[in-house]
């Protein structure tokens, strides 16, 4: 029995809040827990994350520690002043994949540095469906070809400096209309396509895969994460996967309102998994009832005991391939040059600003971001909003001695943006426009700028066009 609680405990990749090692991580460390995730909660500045890590390490000295650092809008290293280096969509706008293998290469150096080992990135979903909520810009595009070769880029980026990469979201996100942090989504379109990026990724050796809470009609009734034919077949089979297969967070309500997380964690290891990410806000109590379970599911014969083996034995693998190393990475200002590069469009301004921020319902797996384009710019009043303002005019007049420059979101995907950036400029026909997601596929206005992610990088790039 004892081996079969160490099996199972080496399957889970668990979270925990606060800036040291709690005692119930410790215990569970000595159980023999196989990961951990670490989250923007984990995270003061470079010297207490690579304490934290080793402190981890001195508990448990195999274990694989992850994060989510993808650049641009999702950033845990900086998720309060936002990424140094742009996302995956400014990255394909740029489509110089030399240029994305060095931009991986830096990230995964400062993650060596850190004591991190495993990169939840990057996104391989093709952006195929312009209404995705979840996408968008953490994907390389919409061309199922440039989303491989970046790809293809970023795992080798990451993987040389010995920090392993993972491609998420397997079969593919992309052709989505709904966000599986919320409810199921369908996932329709190009199947061929939508599985190029992770043949990619698969030749370049990652050695990580993340399947997603998503169901694909086109393969199977029940979601990717539990479904024995999308991984076991599929993934190990038909592509060839041999890595470790990680789910998305079993808290995720796609897979939890439907099963529980209990049950959602049993049958994806029936399914195939070998590492169950049990989210941002599962800790203790949470781990206990899965770990529970799982043992419960080997000794009911649900679940072979050989099948937890097998997993265990893949995350023991992964972790003495890992060998951070800080030597070859490019720095920072690899970022900036990135983002530089990613800028379309022009435009000017001079002197005092009125900067409206409008802010749609925060991405999920970004989070709220802290920083903003008037932090960059100097005598700048920043407004933010989230909602068409009932007085805009008035607004506007409170202001009247600054021009107006307005900061959008994926405005295509909201209408109360593009309504609001019409009424303004009815008033204000000199303001400047910056659109810091996905601009869509209209012709840029005049006075336009996109930046193609709302990372600090992607803003800064913007300011030094505004005030060029």
């Amino acid at each position: 029995m004892r081996e079969l609680e160490r099996l199972a405990a080496a399957c889970l990749q668990p979270s925990f809040p606060g800036h040291e090692v709690p005692d119930w991580v410790a215990r569970w460390l000595g159980r023999g827990l196989g990961a951990i995730t670490l989250f923007a909660y984990n995270v003061g500045d470079p010297e207490q994350l690579a304490g934290l890590t080793a402190a981890l390490r001195a508990e448990q000295p195999d274990l694989v520690i992850s994060i989510d650092e993808e650049g641009g809008d999702v950033t845990r290293l900086e998720a309060d002043r936002g990424s140094s280096y742009p996302g995956n969509a400014a990255l394909g706008a740029v489509n110089d994949p030399t240029l994305t293998e060095r931009v991986a290469g830096a990230i995964a150096g400062e993650l060596a540095r850190a004591g991190v080992d495993l990169n939840l990135a990057p996104v391989a979903d093709v952006n195929s469906n312009p209404l995705n909520p979840v996408i968008g810009v953490r994907s390389f595009g919409s061309d199922p070809e440039r989303v491989a070769r970046h790809v293809r880029a970023f795992v080798t980026g990451t993987q040389r400096q010995g920090v392993a990469a993972c491609a998420k979201h397997f079969p593919g996100h992309g052709d989505t209309s709904a966000d599986s942090h919320r409810e199921l989504p369908v996932a329709g379109g190009d199947l061929d396509g939508m599985l190029l990026p992770f043949r990619a990724a698969i030749e370049a050796d990652v050695k990580v895969v993340m399947v997603g809470h998503l169901l694909v009609p086109a393969l199977h009734e029940l979601p990717a994460s539990l479904s024995q034919v999308i991984v076991a077949d599929l993934l190990r089979g038909e592509l060839g996967f041999d890595g470790v297969v990680m789910t998305d967070a079993l808290e995720m309500a796609a897979v939890s309102d439907a099963f529980g997380v209990e049950e959602a964690a049993v049958r994806a290891l029936i399914a195939g998994a070998d590492t169950l990410g049990l989210g941002h806000d599962l800790h203790q109590e949470a781990v206990e009832r899965v770990h529970a379970a799982i043992v419960h599911a080997v000794c009911a014969g649900r679940l072979a005991e050989e099948r937890l083996a097998e997993a265990a034995t893949r995350i023991a693998g992964l972790a003495s391939w890992t060998s951070p190393s800080e030597a070859g990475a490019d720095g920072r200002a690899i970022g900036a040059e990135a983002a530089a590069r990613a800028v379309r469009g022009a435009g000017t301004i001079a002197g005092p600003v009125l900067v409206l921020d409008l802010v749609p319902e925060a991405n999920i797996a970004a989070g709220e971001a802290e920083h903003g384009l008037a932090d960059l710019l100097d005598d700048a009043v920043a407004v933010r909003l989230r909602e068409r303002p009932a007085d805009l005019p008035g607004l506007l007049d409170r202001h009247d001695g600054r021009r107006l420059l307005i900061v959008t979101r994926d405005a295509p995907r909201h209408a109360w943006q593009a309504e609001l950036v019409a009424a303004a400029a009815a008033i204000r026909p000199d303001l400047v426009l910056v659109e810091s997601g996905l601009p869509g596929d209209t012709d840029m206005q005049p006075n336009t700028i996109a930046t193609y992610g709302a990372g600090r990088a992607n803003l800064a790039a913007a300011a030094a066009m505004l005030r060029a």
